[in-house]
This record gives C-alpha cells, sequence and structure tokens, in this order.
C-alpha cells in the first residue's frame, strides 16, 4: 500500500480539501493519506476556528486515514518553518512514498525549478540586497526569481505555489526519498470569501452564516455538535483581553520568534494598544507583513521563544485515526525515528525537551479553551487525558 502525505490546517475542511484527497488518490491508483495537522493556532497567526481534536476527527471521517499534529510552534512559523516541519515529521515516521500538496500551477517540473533556483547563492546575494532596501523578504524573494528566472517566476506569485516550493526546499534539505506530488488547486483563490476557501467558510460562520453546504455532510455534522456544545467557533476576538493581558505582562519582548532589528522595542512602545488590530497595525512597518508580525503576537501571548523552534520536532503526536489509519500507525512505530505518542501520560518517558514541549502545547490548548463559551470545556490539563479520534467507518 503507498503512503501520501499531506501537511494541512482544515481551518475547516471544506470540499476543496476533500478534492485534493481525491484527487491525490487518483493520481496515485489508490493510497493512503496521512496529514500533519496545525493544532489550536494556525500559520497565519490566528487561532483555529474548531479545536484541533474536532477538525482532526473531521479529516478522518472525510478521507484521511492518520492525521499526527504540527505542534503550536512550528504551526506559527514562517512558510519555511511551517513546511520544513511538517515534511520532517512526515519524513520521520518512516513510512510515507509521496508528499502532496495543492498548487495554482499544477506544475511539479517548473515548481520544482522554482525551489532550486531560489536557494542558489546568487538568489541569496539578490536577496539580502532586497532586504536590504527596505522590502520585506517575500518581495525581496520574489525581485531575485524574477532576475533568475525571468518570465518562469510567475509561480512565485500565488500563494499555494509559494507554499509548494517551500515543502520542495525542504525535501531537498533532508534529502528525503519521497516523491512530491501536486494537484492543481480549484475553487476561489487563498483567502478569497468566496467558493471553497477556508477564509470564505470562516467569514460566514463569524457572521452567523451557514457553510455546511461547502463541507461533506458529516464534517458540518460534527461542527455543528460542537457548536451546540459550546465548544466553537471560536475567533480571535473572543480571546482578545487574554492576549493582551499575558502580552502587556512581558518584559522582554526580543524572545518572541523572528523579532529582529529593533521590533522588540516596538513591540514594547505599542503592547498596550487597546485592541490587538490596533496593535498589529502600530508595530507593522513596511518590512514586515502583517501575517508574521500576527504570528509574532500570538507567540507572544502563548510564551513561545524563539528557541522553541530552534530545533526540529522531538516527538510525533497522533490526533486520530481510522482502521487503515491503525495498521498504517502499527507498522510507523516499527519504522518511525521519533518517537510516537498516542498516550498522552508516555510523553513523561521521553526527553526533557519533548516534555517542555508537550506542556507547552498543553498551556495553549488552555488558552484556547477559555474563549469555549461551554465554561464546562475550559478545564485545564485536557491535554494529559486526550486520546486520539478513532472512526470505525471513513466515508
Amino acid at each position: 500500500m503507498q503512503i501520501a502525505g499531506i501537511v494541512c490546517e482544515y481551518n475547516p475542511i471544506h470540499l476543496g480539501h476533500i478534492g485534493h484527497i481525491e484527487k491525490t488518490k487518483q493520481a496515485l491508483g489508490g493510497c493512503a493519506i496521512v496529514c500533519v495537522m496545525s493544532g489550536n493556532y494556525v500559520q497565519r497567526g490566528d487561532v483555529a476556528v474548531f479545536g484541533k481534536h474536532i477538525r482532526a476527527a473531521t479529516t478522518v471521517s472525510c478521507g484521511a486515514d492518520l492525521v499526527v499534529e504540527l505542534p503550536t510552534p512550528y504551526a506559527l512559523s514562517s512558510a519555511e518553518g511551517f513546511a520544513e516541519a511538517g515534511i520532517y515529521i512526515l519524513e520521520k515516521l518512516g513510512i510515507c512514498d509521496f508528499i502532496s500538496f495543492g498548487s495554482e500551477s499544477g506544475d511539479i517540473n517548473i515548481l520544482k525549478k522554482a525551489a532550486s533556483e531560489v536557494v542558489t547563492p546568487k538568489a541569496n546575494e539578490l536577496i539580502i540586497k532586497g532586504v536590504e532596501t527596505g522590502i520585506s523578504y517575500a518581495a525581496a524573494v520574489q525581485k531575485a526569481a524574477d532576475e533568475i528566472m525571468g518570465q518562469d517566476s510567475y509561480v512565485l506569485k500565488s500563494p499555494n505555489n509559494l507554499l509548494g516550493i517551500e515543502y520542495l526546499k525542504a525535501l531537498s534539505k533532508l534529502e528525503s526519498k519521497m516523491e512530491a506530488i501536486t494537484v492543481n488547486r480549484t475553487g476561489a483563490a487563498h483567502d478569497s470569501d468566496e467558493g471553497y476557501s477556508a477564509s470564505g467558510l470562516r467569514k460566514a460562520l463569524r457572521s452567523g452564516n451557514e457553510p455546511w453546504p461547502l463541507m461533506p455532510q458529516i464534517a458540518s455534522e460534527m461542527f455543528r455538535k460542537e457548536i451546540e456544545a459550546g465548544r466553537g467557533p471560536v475567533f480571535l476576538k473572543d480571546m482578545e483581553p487574554m492576549m493582551l493581558s499575558r502580552i502587556r505582562a512581558i518584559r522582554d519582548f526580543s524572545q518572541i520568534p523572528n523579532v529582529t532589528e529593533g521590533l522588540d522595542k516596538r513591540f514594547e512602545k505599542y503592547a498596550g494598544e487597546a485592541t490587538i488590530e490596533l496593535m498589529l497595525e502600530k508595530i507593522k512597518t513596511k518590512r514586515y507583513t502583517m501575517s508574521r508580525i500576527r504570528r509574532m503576537v500570538m507567540c507572544a501571548a502563548l510564551g513561545i521563544t524563539a528557541q522553541d523552534t530552534k530545533k526540529p520536532p522531538p516527538y510525533i503526536r497522533v490526533l486520530a485515526m481510522n482502521d487503515t489509519g491503525k495498521k498504517i500507525l502499527s507498522k510507523a512505530r516499527k519504522d518511525a525515528e521519533l518517537p510516537i505518542i498516542t498516550k498522552p501520560a508516555s510523553v513523561q518517558k521521553l526527553s526533557e525537551r519533548a516534555i517542555n514541549l508537550f506542556n507547552l502545547e498543553s498551556s495553549a490548548t488552555d488558552f484556547y479553551a477559555l474563549a469555549f463559551k461551554d465554561i464546562n470545556s475550559r478545564p485545564g490539563k485536557s491535554e494529559w487525558l486526550k486520546s486520539p479520534y478513532v472512526a470505525k467507518v471513513c466515508k
């Protein structure tokens, strides 16, 4: 049985995501799917609209076979850090033959070309020069690609292409034997409010509208039960007072990931703003994208420091599986190069770094749960009690 890995967020899962899973299976003539999924916080520096355990449960109920977690510090990293950690987990799981990702291009060869040409010494020199002129890192990369690749540099102008290129760079860096395939992304553009867009679904939920027709039926049923139980949807506004309280208590902002070139002083200056939105607007400069500043603010609120991502993830935590996933997991236990966690208590037998990361993850989940309307769902230390979801039937 061939196995394909997908690095994802599914925030929330929709029919476009299901299309990617199904097209991956078709392209490989049938395969099992392993997902590495962000937890309660996502790469754009935001909270997940529903908790990681229910999102993992919907994922294995809608076509995937095994879902493991991308720990929060890595989920809140740059596109490069996010991709590297996701690929690292799939590589160390030791069972994946392929990595599949969606892209606007749909052409794996042009993406591989871009991935190889933006990491050359010439490209690096051009990127450094661009950043020194005051433009953002992303803009500097694009400018370098324009000079090196000519008309083919168009692939770097689309967000899913860019993330796909980061996956390819990570595969090369790890000297992975996993083969990359890409599926042409259909539906709305990234962060669009229409069509098969997670952003559009979140907007509908925030407005009190019904996004369910754009989701698989079983997923919509599971999410509606979460809403009825008072465990979602969760938005940044729900957490704003808690975040502001924590950020205002910080005395040294220099330890926040990616805080460089005096940004810590801007954080210190504007930490007392009345809202997160105002804080973001005041801290931001033209050199840094808003998503990067959002990630920094979220890391500050969660107590995540630059040290937390200096090394790759020290374990693989299982969130959900179906019957096929159980078989995959059994094989992975023999081949994996990292400890695999199904019972949280087993973390105590791991390294000090692994224990510290799990404690940080537990704290981040406790913080997230305080946004639930149902007070009975807010108690702390829930991460230490949560076993993987097991789906009996994959629909």
